[in-house]
Formats: C-alpha cells, structure tokens, sequence
C-alpha cells in the first residue's frame, strides 16, 4: 500500500476562532477519504482558533510571525517534507513554495476579486459591493495553484455561490464557507493523485479532470 502524501496547512484564523477548512481536511484524512496525511498546521496568531483546533485534533502547529519572506518560508516548510503545501485561510503574501506543490483555496471570484486587497472577509464586502451596482449576480470559491503573484496562479476548480437580495457580507461569507468545506477536500484529493497538476511554469501544462467546467 502506497504512503499517505504529507500535506501542511497554513490557515490564519483569528484570536476568537477560524479553521474550519484545515479541521475539515484532518477529519477527511482520517476517515480515509483524503489521499493525504496533515502532518501540521502553521497560522500566524498564536493562541488563537487554529492552534485551539490543532491542539483538539492533536496536529503540530507552528506559530510563523512576521516577516514572511521567502527565506522564512522554506524555514517553516522544509522540517515537515510535505508533498503539497494547502492555504485554507491563509491571508499573508505567500513566497519561496514550490509552484507546483502549492494550492491555495480563495472565497470569492477569480480574476477580478484577488490579490492584496481581497482576502479574508473584506472578500465579501467588496462581491456584495459589485452586486449591489449590477456588475455580478453570484460570488464564487476558486482554487488555484500558488504563484509569487498573489491569487493569480493557474485557476483549477471555480463554483458559483448564490447570492440573495437580502445578504450581507456576514451571510454571504458564512454560505461561501459552506461551499469551501463542501469541496475543498474533494478538490484537495485531485491534486493529491495526480488529476490536477501543472509545471510550475507554462500555464498551458494545467491538467484538470475531463470534464470539469472552470467557467461556472
């Protein structure tokens, strides 16, 4: 039986909470539907949400402050010899990964709502803001591979989620999240065997499943 692939999380979370999507991929992995093992987590708050959750599942956790330099990163990644790196809820600029063995996981749509100024929350506030002058009808969870330009690596899963007349950026976030646990395991396995993959260079190499629709 071939080994589990070792798989690190950075997820950020706040002092009150956070972490649902790195818990989500510990619980998949070890009902055995996640071809990968989470071998640690690493969020830049200590003592807040995701280290509580670390702690509950018995997972490492790293707490990496700032500077996040390229330097800084190997120094955090290399220890735990991962095959892939996933960023659930990580919301600092991200250097030094390996292209081809980094994912990230991003609530809103893509391109169009990424890059510096579109993470965490703010996210939702700016989709609602675009909605409320008629320039897009649905918000959307798109993962991507991980490039030094941020949210602009090859776009490899996109869903739409719906958004209601009467939401606000709370209830927004908290339908796109749903989204974000619903799929980010079944994607995250993709990778893990193979079905989702590029060089690391030519964005004309990304391999996705047949038949998979990255316009919906």
């Amino acid at each position: 039986m071939n080994a589990k692939k070792r798989v690190l999380v950075f997820a950020s979370g706040t002092k009150e909470g956070g972490g649902s999507g790195f818990q989500e991929l510990v619980e998949y992995s070890r009902a055995g539907s996640l071809k990968g093992q989470i071998v640690g987590v690493v969020s830049n708050i200590q003592g807040g949400g995701v280290e509580r959750r670390a702690q509950e599942l018995g997972i490492k956790f790293v707490h990496f402050p700032k500077p996040w330099t390229a330097e800084r990163y190997v120094e955090v990644v290399y220890p735990f010899h991962p095959d892939l790196v996933a960023l659930s809820g990580w919301l600092k600029y991200v250097a030094g990964l390996n292209p081809r063995m980094a994912i990230n996981i991003h609530p809103g749509p893509l391109p169009g709502f990424g890059g510096q100024d579109y993470h965490g929350h703010h996210v939702h506030e700016m989709v609602m803001e675009a909605y409320r002058r008629g320039d897009v009808k649905c918000s959307a969870v798109c993962m991507h591979f991980v490039t030094p330009v941020i949210d602009d690596g090859p776009i490899f899963f996109r869903r739409k989620v719906l958004i209601r007349p009467t939401d606000t950026p709370d209830s927004l976030g908290s339908r796109v999240n749903e989204v974000e646990r619903a799929f980010q395991a079944y994607v995250t396995n993709r990778v893990l065997s193979g079905e989702i993959s590029w060089d690391g260079v030519n964005r004309n190499s990304l391999v996705v499943p047949t038949g998979w629709n990255l316009v919906e």
